[in-house]
């Protein structure tokens, strides 16, 4: 049985030099899932009728005409396919979907091609992969141990080169244990930012559908495609332009000019592994080693955070999910779970978002000043065996890294960084503010590069393109010049000040600059004079960029916004004055500055 690099710069070349073809190639690969069906991947695969639809769209078409022309992918199975049935692995649960969810529908858009539906955790409530009426999943690497979970049979799908990826979903870190359990890279997008329509919940307002690729440059390239904003998506963010694909390296490999900063728990759990803490510590030192400045944080309010998942209030919205199907029709160990939410009270619920909206604040506060916070993915890992012994606590223990992650509206990405003496893979998570998931995917791939791992569970070595520079993603802020009445104690300095600005240097223009009093009295104008010019006052106020814009309208002819040239020699956007506007007006340079110029007859 040939195994294919799947990867999407790979498959790619395949296609366009002919030595793949799409028909062929999804023939081969439903038929590899078959023969590799004791890993208990999937629940439903399309057969030859089912897949037609897609395959027959891709006739005569280009591979560059389409993002993921003929790209292979498998759809966790609580997440609907058009036609499929999707089960939730809970057959008494199971409904045909009339269509498919609008992520699927993205990708399926842009030329790829649906398997079919994976195993899953019962509910998605999990993150072992046994917890299945349609079997246990076994690990890729080492059947005997666990794949992680829930979104196990995405997982190992992709790892066994039967998909070039797969999506999961990820509420408590079900798309990042099991992605580097198989040595997937697992991205867990900011929340809202991939729609959730279509998605069975399990806790409704925690919900991530996620991404598990065979490394990070593909992660990029899916998040482009299905982070798209659904206005019937009632939790859906839209994704801001600086989280975009075309900036990924910037921050990272290939486009840093400068030392990055990360930081680390200063209380860190193994669980007696020394295997885990090893591969952490090289982790830590082959980042450091890239550029790197660490630094340990307190990791105390994070652990508590994670604690109110299962301890708290919200386990009733798991219950508040499938209060439609009988606990009966569960496995004992799901409904066990679930119940813990029964005859929990309104208080108790606002109590822990109060708690959680504290703890929110205190851990925004210790990842200030660092580019991305690393943890383990788990501290440590367990066989089947041991799993069966002890299935609640050993659950537990795997999401002490995972949990906290959507409550505190971070995004994420698990990246693989090497292997335990059992075979199975381990990894770390680099996690940081919503909306930073570019970021986090390129500083992934700095280390995952570094690592130098094969293609999930194949003997083949990864294809990565050259890293070439990114183009620098636009600012969250703008340094804005002033010289007049929005200096600070001026009369229009509360336009920035209401808008969160603050001043962030106080210093001069370039000496190429005259300074007018315009006709109204009131306002001055600058105008560039390289000939004849000053070095004026001024005044650098940092905006948030979404604010630019009102303050930019509210500015009144013949003024506006342009580029100033300041001491240092940068050029930066501040006012300036049309050329009509002097008509009248009292050139008042020799003052030096606005303020000056008000005060010229006080000490007179």
């Amino acid at each position: 049985m040939a195994i294919h690099n799947l990867s999407l710069r790979a498959l790619r070349e395949s296609y366009r030099n002919g030595d793949l073809e799409v028909r062929a190639l999804v023939a081969e690969l439903r038929a590899q899932a078959l023969a590799q069906s004791d890993y208990n991947a999937w629940i439903t695969l399309l057969d030859e009728a089912q897949l037609e639809p897609y395959l027959v769209r891709l006739d005569g078409v280009s591979p560059d005409s389409l993002p993921l022309y003929g790209v292979p992918f498998a759809i966790k199975d609580n997440i609907d396919l058009a036609g499929l049935p999707t089960t939730a692995a809970c057959p008494d649960f199971a409904y045909t979907a009339a269509e498919s969810a609008p992520v699927v529908e993205a990708l399926v858009a842009a030329g790829a091609i649906p398997l079919g539906k994976t195993n899953l955790d019962q509910f998605a409530t999990g993150l072992v992969g046994v917890r299945s009426p349609y079997g246990e999943a076994r690990n890729s690497f080492n059947p005997d141990y666990i794949s992680g979970g829930s979104s196990a049979g995405s997982a190992i799908a992709a790892a066994l080169g039967q998909v070039s990826f797969a999506l999961g979903t990820d509420t408590a870190g079900s798309g990042r244990v099991p992605a580097v359990l198989n040595n997937l890279i697992g991205h867990k997008p900011s929340r809202g930012l991939l729609s959730s329509r279509g998605l069975v919940p399990a806790c409704r307002s925690l919900d991530c559908i996620s991404l598990m690729t065979l490394n990070c440059e593909d992660a990029a390239r899916l998040f482009d495609i299905v982070a798209r904003y659904d206005s019937g998506d009632s939790f859906a963010r839209a994704n801001p332009h600086y989280n975009r694909a075309r900036y990924f390296h910037h921050s990272a490999a290939g486009g840093i000019d400068r030392r990055f900063r990360f930081g680390i728990p200063a209380q860190l759990e193994f669980c007696g592994n020394p295997e885990t803490r090893a591969l952490f510590e090289r982790s830590v030192e082959q980042l450091c080693a890239l550029g790197g400045e660490v630094g340990a944080i307190d990791f105390a309010p994070f652990e508590e955070a994670a604690r109110l998942l299962y301890e708290g209030p919200w386990v009733c919205e798991r219950a508040l999910a499938t209060q439609a199907v009988s606990r009966s029709s569960m496995l004992p160990v799901i409904a066990e779970i679930i119940a813990q939410g029964d005859g929990r009270t309104g208080m108790e619920a606002f109590a822990a978002q109060y708690r959680l909206a504290a703890l929110k604040r205190r851990c925004d506060q210790l990842m200030t000043g660092f580019d991305f916070v690393l943890t383990p993915t788990t501290p440590t890992l367990f066989s089947r065996a041991e799993l069966r012994a002890e299935p609640i606590a050993h659950n537990a223990t795997l999401g002490r890294y995972t949990n906290f992650m959507n409550l505190l509206d971070y995004a994420a990405t698990a990246v693989p960084v090497g292997f335990t003496g059992c075979g199975v893979p381990w990894g770390v998570t680099l996690f940081g503010p919503a909306f930073s998931d570019i970021r986090l995917l390129g500083f992934a791939d700095l280390l995952h590069r570094d690592c130098q791992l094969p293609v999930g569970a194949t003997d083949l070595a990864p294809v990565y393109a050259a890293v070439q520079r990114a183009a620098a993603p636009p600012s969250e802020t703008v340094d804005l010049v002033v010289c007049g009445a929005h200096l600070e104690g001026q009369p229009l300095n509360w336009q920035l000040t209401e808008r969160g600005g603050a001043c962030v240097a106080r210093t001069r223009s370039a000496a190429a600059y005259r300074l007018y009093a315009l006709s109204d009295g009131v306002r001055p104008g600058m105008a560039r004079d390289e000939a004849g010019g000053a070095a004026i006052e001024v005044e650098v106020w940092r905006l948030p960029s979404e604010a630019l814009g009102s303050f930019v309208a509210a500015i009144p002819a013949p003024l506006g916004i342009g580029k100033v040239e300041v001491a240092d020699g940068r050029w930066l956007s501040g006012f300036i004055c049309e050329a009509y506007g002097l008509a009248g007006a009292t050139d008042i340079t020799e003052f030096g500055g606005w303020r000056a110029w008000l005060q010229r007859g006080v000490s007179d």
